[in-house]
């Protein structure tokens, strides 16, 4: 387990169980902590489970499945179907209900994408196919957020987050971003996507994604003109060059 020195009681849950290997490193970056872990991974293959996350038992059985006919010449990865929980309802339209690549074959792939949405990118594969590739069945749990405020508060951290990393590598503000892209998003979760069809909590996310997007480039505008970083961005996050 790697650990970015939390304050809660993590460390000390971990170490009671013998088998668990507990180490240490300051987070610099979503993708960067992630693929640090995965070198630290000692097993042939490797599932990523992230805290908010639960495995559902249909899933679990197409795992074990899996692994127990796996050799040395299958495919290097398994895409796994997330479902987020969302305003008390499972989210199956919009774009939020995808495969991604959780299972992998160590050394097989590693962690990519803009933080702090990262994603697993298979070596043997090119970018764009990346999900194209086979799918386990059943589901990954996804509780995304506590509420909608909950929602905001990740909304305005993570849109810090990527203002920062764009601003520092030199990704200038564009006024046409701020004032298309808010647009271009929603048409796209609610129209293109179907996102109509989760109803109210469809239109809201929706609505707080292209919110999102407008966030991030008004803060990158801000960064241009005057500001160090974002007050809400933790002091041990570096942008990585």
């Amino acid at each position: 387990m790697l650990d970015s020195f939390s304050t809660d009681k993590t460390e000390k849950i971990a170490r009671k169980f013998p088998k668990v290997r507990f180490y240490k490193h300051a987070f610099d970056g979503h993708v960067q902590q992630k693929n640090r872990a995965f070198e630290m991974c000692k097993g042939q293959w490797i599932f990523s489970l992230d805290a908010d996350e639960r495995c559902t038992p249909e899933l679990a059985r197409s795992i074990a499945d899996f692994l127990r006919n796996s050799s040395g010449s299958g495919p290097d990865g398994m895409r796994i179907n997330r479902l987020t929980i969302h305003m008390g309802r499972p989210i199956k339209h919009g774009g939020w209900y995808n495969a991604r690549y959780r299972l992998i074959r160590k050394g097989a792939a590693s962690w990519g994408g803009e933080n702090p949405h990262d994603q697993i990118f298979l070596h043997n594969q090119p970018r764009w196919k990346t999900n194209l590739g086979p799918a386990l069945t059943g589901d990954l749990i996804h509780y995304s957020f506590k509420d909608l405020s909950d929602q905001i508060n990740t909304i305005n951290k993570f849109s810090s987050i990527i203002a920062f990393t764009r601003a520092g590598k030199g990704k200038k503000f564009s006024l046409v971003r701020l004032l298309w892209k808010p647009f271009q998003k929603f048409i796209e979760i609610y129209l293109l996507k179907a996102g109509f069809l989760d109803g109210m909590p469809g239109f809201v996310i929706a609505y707080s994604s292209a919110f999102s997007y407008f966030l991030r480039e008004a803060k990158v505008f801000e960064l241009q003109n005057g500001l160090d970083r974002p007050s809400n961005l933790r002091s041990d996050y570096q942008v990585q060059k």
